[in-house]
């Protein structure tokens, strides 16, 4: 018995046997339980109850490829490229970069769990399975790399759209590309650009989405960090949560490719965590002291000083609250 069948086996929350794993898969107990402890590894919650055997916490729900497909919109089915679903992956943006020549435009790949997922400034992103959405998607764009200004604010706009459709309310947008609640990091975004500067062009966007967090990994995660249960009392299905994902980002990257950022702009400044507050921006040699302001029609951070009103463009910096 595999890592996988044995999360399926222990899917439902209800209490399994060692014994009746054993026998099921047709292995030792030994076997099994160096499967569970893999599973531990990974990041899942899989509790020992002495003879009575092992059981998570609570009941999680796997991803399935026809459960996501019939909860699509028969327009974005017809517009999309592939959907893929992985167990294991390094990560879904690296899977689509090995692949991109051949993958059609609005191509979705997603993952159960990934060994190498990245976040903004080469950080990593914990990717535990069957507890959170790991979800990358390939855009191509005729148009050159200055025609996707505010792209990954525009995502997030995406995303907060995703979390109103799930009636999922209590966060907001950071810049450039961080989606928060009052108690911490709901999720991340990773935009990679390729192509030729003048077009055409695409972009890998990768949306790392936290369904359920364990205590493990919000101590894991060197941030404050939260979860889609905690904010809606109780976790909503994965299959729920990836296919109103998938539904926002087909819709809003046409609509980015048709109208750019300025379509976006009113909708990101409901959502302005950083509107109205102090910061500080650090860059490499230089730390900016102002006002937030907003963002302008390009997607820069715009911070009020005693100097005037700058345009922060570079998403290489750090902003924090002063």
């Amino acid at each position: 018995m595999q890592a996988q069948e044995l999360l399926v086996a222990l899917a439902d929350g209800g209490m399994v046997s060692g014994a009746q794993l054993a026998e099921r898969a047709g292995v030792t107990r030994a076997a099994i339980w160096k499967q569970i402890e893999a599973l531990r590894a990974r990041g899942v919650p899989v509790e020992s109850r002495g003879t009575a055997g092992y059981c998570l916490p609570w009941p999680v729900q796997l991803l399935d490829d026809a459960t996501l497909r019939a909860s699509l919109p028969a327009s974005v089915q017809e517009r999309m490229g592939t959907l893929e679903l992985h167990w294991e992956v390094d990560s879904t943006s690296s899977e689509i970069q090995r692949r991109q020549a051949s993958l059609a435009d609005l191509s979705m790949v997603l993952a159960e769990t990934q060994t190498a997922g990245r976040g903004r400034r080469g950080r990593r992103w914990l990717s535990p399975p069957g507890l959170n959405v790991y979800l990358s998607c390939l855009k191509r764009f005729d148009a050159g790399f200055a025609a996707l200004s505010g792209l990954s604010l525009a995502v997030g706009v995406i995303v907060m759209r995703t979390l109103t459709a799930l009636g999922i309310e209590g966060a907001g947008l950071k810049w450039p590309n961080d989606v928060l609640s009052r108690d911490g990091k709901l999720a991340g975004i990773l935009v990679e650009l390729g192509g030729e500067y003048q077009g055409p062009c695409a972009a890998i966007i990768g949306v790392g989405l936290n369904v359920r967090l364990t205590d493990a990994l919000h101590e894991q995660a060197g941030q404050p960090v939260n979860d889609l249960a905690t904010l809606a009392g109780n976790a909503p299905d994965r299959n729920c949560v990836a296919a109103a994902l998938i539904t926002a980002l087909a819709e809003g990257l046409d609509q980015f490719e048709r109208e750019g950022f300025a379509a976006f702009v009113n909708e990101y400044a409901r959502y302005d965590l950083l509107s109205g507050e102090p910061l500080s921006v650090h860059g490499a040699n230089t730390v900016l002291e102002g006002v937030g302001a907003g963002v302008d029609a390009r997607g820069a951070l715009l911070l009020k000083t005693g100097e005037g009103v700058q345009r922060i463009d570079s998403a290489d910096v750090s902003v924090r609250r002063a």
